[in-house]
Order: structure tokens, then C-alpha cells, then sequence
């Protein structure tokens, strides 16, 4: 992936003008709409630094970064961690793919580092929206959390609770977590944030938008009274700010790596198809040599278009939320590999997937609005790559689509294009498929008697909650 607190009631609210953000033209971006004006620094920020040698870290975690390759610090890594590590609040612009994940956790390790947790209290806590985030986040911190001996837990939905709640009783430092079995932990006694130090929200803007507001809060308002907090964000919106301006004293504020829709290396391209003609099309765009992501509104939709890739010759797998988390641990692993060269997903995958040298992003559906746009386009073009953010707009779709471009700060190019045209080809490298059925194996169902245990342990927390006089139906992490 790279590579002293005052009392609440008397943070700092004080903010300044609206944000300055770059502009683009010809395919690129224009000004972000519908942020909030970024808080004022009152104490000035730390400089950034050019190597991680720079920075009082731990020595194990600088052997560590040497052992994995990581030898120079990504721009955001460069501007945060001297602060971070400092113990300043932190508020960031990132998005996936550009090294927050680092930012952050280099110094949470770090600073927790020499201390070992009690039974079911953890001592440092990452909040992110999706399992796939969290099994991210667990997997690049856990090479630098064995290197000073702290101990790991992530705690996602779709998974074991009973699990779970047996890795928190044996003690855990950090827990990497959903705020839904978060909050689920914590009803059932297994899991108590009094002695919670430093804590993160990541991609806290999809939190709010999946409406998570509540349990976040909920959970923030746990945590000991004078820790740490670092939010890191893709988009900065009105959402976003009652979490700053509530929850964070004081922030270093870096916005050092720009929204989707200002990457320089990433292009945007809008396709007018003919309705009767969109089916064929998105065949021909699958059929590239290379891998790509499709995006669709449904997962019968997901499912629907899998099987005719697979009919037609394309090796597909979706990605959504109607399959058991190690079902979809399996197909995104495929994906990586070149198992599967085309995963066809909901908006599921739009967050929390890093996948090297993906070119390609197809809104097969155009999205529901402008930072779902900019939050599947940035699976693609990372890390200085390039790559191409691909839609497919019906006559019907024409206005808001662009009500929606003009939303996102983006001004696509706009092609009229036809299956079989070489315009398509040279745009997506589209190509005809061999029409020969391909069959990819698919990740193994979880067995019954789990999946029965399961729903049995998830209905005993819902029955307890209910007899604790708690909310019961709340949303889950997807």
C-alpha cells in the first residue's frame, strides 16, 4: 500500500474561507462542489519530511518499512506523519491507494507500541466502512504490528462473531473495525473503548453516506477523553465536517493528494450508446486483454451480466454484497491474480479494493451520484498510473449524467460509439469475445452448520440488544 487534548466543550470550531482546488479541462476537473471550508491550523504544522529515517519511529518499525520495500514516504505520508506521530490530530484527503493507510497506521503502532491491552479493551482502534477496507488496512498494518508485538483484531460483519469475540477476551492493541459488529461487540460485554488512545476513521465520507452517522458517533464518544483521533477522507463533505468539527482539536490539515476527478493521469470518458446496442458493447469491453472492473446499480444485475461473460468467453466473477465475506475474499483474489480478468460488482467494491496496474473502470450503470462516480473511478489511475474512467450513457441517462459530470468537478470526453466500431476499440480496447464458454471456479459456499450458527449468534445479539432496550434492524457494514 505504499509502497493533551482539551474537553470537548472547548474545541476549536473556527474555520476559514472555501478550500482552493485545482482546475482542469479537457477530460479533466473543474472546482470540487459541495465541500466544507477546511479548519484553520492554529498551531502551526510540523514540516514534511524526505525519508522515514526522518521521523522518531520505533526502530523495529524502520527495520520493518526496509523489509517490505517501503523506502520513501507518499506525499500524504510525508506531510502527516511528523505531526501524527507527534500526536496531533489529523485530517487528510486521500484516496485509496495513495498511502493514507501508512499515514496513519505508522503512527497508531507507534505510539502504542510498549503497552499490552487488557481483556476486551484494546488500546488503539481503526474505524472503516466495508470489509474489504478492513481486511485491507489488517493485511498492510500486520507485517509492522508483528515487528513491535502488538497484537491485531479486525472486526467486520459476515464473519464469526463468536470469533471475534474470543480474539478481543484474549486481548488485542488494535482493533481494525466496521462500526455495525462493532457495535454489536459491545453490546454483547466482549468489547469496551474506555482505554482507546488513538483512533482513525478511514473513508469516513462513505461512513456518513451509508449512513453510519449514529454508530460512529456512538463509538467516538466511547473512546478515553483526550486520545488521539486522525480522519482521513476521499471527499471532505458537509457530512465529514460535523465529525471534524465535533470530534477533532486542533487538526494538522493536509490535503496533498487530489479528489478522483483531478488526477492528471486518469481520463474520463462518456459513451453515447443506443439502448439495444449496450449489451453487445459492454460483451466487446470485457473482452479486452487486460483486466477491468464493471460497475452495475444490482446484484441480480451483477449476476446476470457474470453469467453471459462466462457464456460468451469472458472470465468474470461478481463482486456484491450477496456473497458471504470468504466468498468474496476468494474472487478478489482471482481478480488479483488474473484468475478472473473481469470483476463485474455493486458499489461494494467502489471502496477498500487496491488492485496493481488496473487501466480500466466501466460504470456499466452510471452511478447514483457524483462521489459514487469519483469513488469507483479511483480503483483505477493510483499511485501514478494512469488509467480510464469509462461510462455508458443510454439517450435517456444523457441529462443526468451530466448534471452529474458537472457535480463531480469532471468534463469527460464524450464519444458516440457503436459495438464493432474501432472508436470503441481504441478508446476501452475493446474486442470481439471467442463465444467459447469458460467456466472460473467458483469460491465454495460457506458450509451449512456455519452459516446456521451464524444467523443463530446474529439473532441471539438481536434478541439481546432488544431486552437491553438497545435499536434493533441498525445497518451493517457491507
Amino acid at each position: 500500500m505504499n509502497r493533551a487534548r482539551p474537553s470537548r466543550t472547548t474545541r476549536a470550531h473556527a474555520r476559514s474561507g472555501a478550500p482552493r482546488r485545482p482546475k482542469g479541462s479537457g477530460g479533466g476537473q473543474s472546482a470540487n462542489r459541495g465541500e466544507f471550508a477546511l479548519p484553520k491550523t492554529t498551531v502551526p504544522a510540523l514540516p514534511a519530511v524526505e525519508s522515514f529515517a526522518d521521523l522518531a519511529l520505533p526502530t523495529p518499525l524502520l527495520a520493518a518499512l526496509g523489509h517490505e520495500g517501503v523506502t520513501v514516504p507518499f506525499p500524504i505520508q510525508a506531510a502527516t506523519l511528523p505531526n501524527s506521530l507527534a500526536g496531533r490530530d489529523v485530517l487528510g484527503r486521500g484516496r485509496t491507494g495513495s498511502g493514507k493507510t501508512l499515514a496513519f497506521g505508522l503512527p497508531l503502532l507507534a505510539r502504542t507500541a510498549g503497552r499490552r491491552a487488557e481483556p476486551r479493551r484494546p488500546l488503539a482502534l481503526v474505524l472503516v466502512p466495508t470489509r474489504e477496507l478492513a481486511q485491507q488496512v489488517t493485511d498492510a498494518l500486520t507485517p509492522y504490528a508483528r515487528a513491535v508485538r502488538l497484537r491485531l483484531a479486525t472486526v467486520v460483519g459476515g464473519m464469526s462473531i463468536g470469533r471475534q469475540a474470543n480474539t478481543l477476551r484474549a486481548g488485542a492493541e488494535v482493533v481494525v473495525a466496521t462500526p455495525g459488529r462493532l457495535k454489536d461487540l459491545i453490546d454483547r460485554g466482549d468489547c469496551l473503548l474506555g482505554e482507546v488512545a488513538v483512533t482513525v476513521l478511514d473513508e469516513a465520507d462513505q461512513m456518513t453516506d451509508m449512513g453510519f452517522m449514529p454508530q460512529v458517533t456512538a463509538l467516538l464518544d466511547q473512546v478515553r477523553p483526550g486520545g488521539q483521533r486522525m480522519l482521513f477522507s476521499a471527499t471532505l463533505d458537509r457530512n465529514v465536517d460535523r465529525l471534524v468539527r465535533r470530534y477533532l482539536t486542533d487538526p494538522v490539515v493536509h490535503s496533498v493528494d487530489p479528489p478522483a476527478g483531478a488526477v492528471t493521469t486518469m481520463e474520463h470518458h462518456v459513451l453515447h450508446v443506443h439502448e439495444a446496442d449496450k449489451h453487445r458493447t459492454t460483451t466487446e469491453i470485457a473482452a479486452r486483454d487486460g483486466r477491468v472492473i464493471m460497475f452495475l446499480d444490482t446484484k441480480h444485475a451483477a449476476d446476470r451480466l457474470t453469467k453471459h461473460l462466462l457464456g460468451s468467453g469472458v472470465r468474470a466473477a461478481a463482486l456484491h454484497g450477496g456473497r458471504s465475506q470468504p466468498q468474496r475474499t476468494r474472487t478478489l483474489a482471482q481478480f488479483k491474480s488474473g484468475q478472473v480478468t473481469v470483476l463485474v460488482a455493486t458499489n461494494v467494491a467502489a471502496r477498500g479494493i487496491h488492485v496493481e496496474g488496473l487501466d480500466l473502470v466501466v460504470n456499466v450503470d452510471p452511478p447514483g451520484d457524483h462521489k459514487d462516480y469519483l469513488h469507483r473511478g479511483g480503483r483505477t489511475a493510483r499511485a501514478g498510473e494512469s488509467g480510464s474512467v469509462v461510462t455508458l450513457v443510454t439517450p435517456g441517462q444523457r441529462r443526468d449524467v451530466s448534471r452529474l459530470m458537472a457535480s463531480a468537478g469532471i468534463t469527460p470526453r464524450i464519444t458516440a460509439v457503436r459495438s464493432g466500431e474501432a472508436e470503441l476499440s481504441r478508446i476501452t480496447g475493446a474486442r470481439t469475445p471467442t463465444g467459447v464458454p469458460v467456466v472460473i471456479t467458483a469460491p465454495p459456499a460457506e458450509p451449512p452448520r456455519r452459516a446456521a450458527a451464524r444467523a443463530s449468534a446474529s439473532a441471539r445479539g438481536r434478541r439481546g440488544r432488544a431486552a437491553r432496550g438497545g435499536p434493533a434492524g441498525k445497518r451493517r457494514a457491507a
